[in-house]
């Protein structure tokens, strides 16, 4: 063997173990992802977040040939002690018309319009600091110009644009109807007539979007279907040991319903026991009150108008036969509700089976299956089996 051979004979005794070593502990990164040389792709770290979609973004085409779309976006801000959400703009698209709002109390934010060179981003403030335990939030509203995503093929409108991890909304500009979309979305029409398509992305990774459409004299009448993909519920199943059939629950979502109150939809198909409400906005817990055969909190800024929604974390526990010890096989049997649920295993404990399509990933040492509801229907059955086992 030459000794330039023998030299790297021992690099690659080295680092491979080592390699290995921080991919098993957890080390940041250690999977860069990307395209090699030759074009093909190299592997992502593991799946690790429980959710996915947490923004949700719609793109209303303006008039043909401005080559315009207005944005409604409320992305959110988890960092303890965070003063200010960024909002970057996308390389190429030209900002205008922003606006910025407490999604709490619909009234105006404060926020800056920053740009370096070809870089753009919104700087908006945050009505307080985000507490501990709580999720900051905002409602941007703004206008992108954009001739790579937004032209016209004589008088057909295209529009095309890579969207990842969000859930989803395009609406065309009235008068128009859909020659083709290349997404599997459901399809509904706005109050003053416009089609809306709604939708999500499963993986959260880039998915390239591209809209045709045509004028047209057909006048179409409202109908508007549950959108699913507005929707941001998203339901944790916490698994204690099997034996236990004990089940952690945590829900989180935004009431835009009006009024002073907000009604627990959830306990009407989770028979939840320690109950808790947490709103999110003030990390201020919110006492539960029976009122009739519902259950309410009341809120602290009632919502009165179309830009305001309450923030809410509700928990508790549940016991029963869902949830079980089956031949030595642990068994997660249930009726789901809303766009995103997610299972996670106890400790030890691998998947097995899942009858619905779902993701699988670990989150502190622990196995989880998430699933995305894509259907109009709010709810479906879900059963898991997994396996007693230790990590090689």
């Amino acid at each position: 063997m030459s000794k330039r051979l023998l030299i790297l004979a021992v690099l690659m005794a080295v680092l491979v173990p080592s390699f290995m070593a921080a991919q098993r502990r957890g080390d940041p990164n250690p999977f860069p992802g990307g395209t090699n040389a030759d074009g093909s792709l190299r592997p992502t770290p593991p799946l690790t977040r429980l959710f996915t979609q947490d923004a949700y973004t719609e793109y209303a085409i303006l008039a043909p040939g401005s080559e315009q779309f207005r944005i409604q976006f409320i992305p959110e801000e988890t960092r303890a002690g965070a003063t200010e959400l960024v909002n970057a703009t996308r390389g190429g698209s030209e900002g205008s018309d922003i606006e910025v709002y407490d999604p709490r109390t619909g009234k105006p934010l404060k926020f800056a319009y920053q740009q370096d060179g070809e870089e753009h981003a919104i700087h908006a403030q945050l009505p307080v600091p985000v507490p501990a335990g709580g999720v900051g939030r905002v409602l941007i509203l703004k206008t992108y110009k954009d001739p790579r995503t937004y032209m016209m093929h004589g008088d057909d409108i295209v529009w095309v644009r890579s969207l990842s991890g969000y859930r989803l909304g395009v609406l065309l500009p009235k008068g128009f109807a859909f020659i083709s979309s290349n997404v599997a979305a459901q399809l509904t029409t706005t109050s003053d007539g416009r089609l809306k398509l709604a939708f999500a992305n499963p993986s959260g990774q880039s998915n390239p979007v591209t809209i045709h459409a045509r004028r047209t004299t057909a006048t179409f009448p409202p109908l508007t279907y549950t959108d699913m993909f507005f929707d941001d519920v998203k339901t944790l199943y916490d698994l204690d040991p099997p034996e236990s059939g004990r089940i952690r629950v945590e829900q989180t979502y935004s009431d835009y319903r009006k009024g002073p109150k907000a009604t627990l939809d959830a306990l009407a198909y989770l028979p939840l026991q320690e109950v808790k409400v947490i709103d999110l906005d003030t990390a201020r817990a919110l006492t539960p009150v029976k009122e009739a055969n519902a259950t309410v909190v009341k809120l602290d800024v009632p919502i009165a108008d179309d830009k305001q929604s309450a923030h809410l974390r509700l928990t508790g526990t549940v016991r029963d036969a869902s949830y079980r010890i089956d031949h030595g096989q642990l068994v997660f049997e249930r009726i789901l509700h809303g766009l995103r649920n997610t299972v996670l295993l106890p400790e030890g404990w691998e998947l097995a089976a899942m009858s619905q399509s779902g993701t699988i990933g670990m989150y502190n040492g622990r196995a989880f299956a998430a699933f995305i509801n894509l259907n109009a229907e709010n709810n479906y059955k879900i059963t898991i089996r997994a396996v007693k086992g230790r990590a090689g």
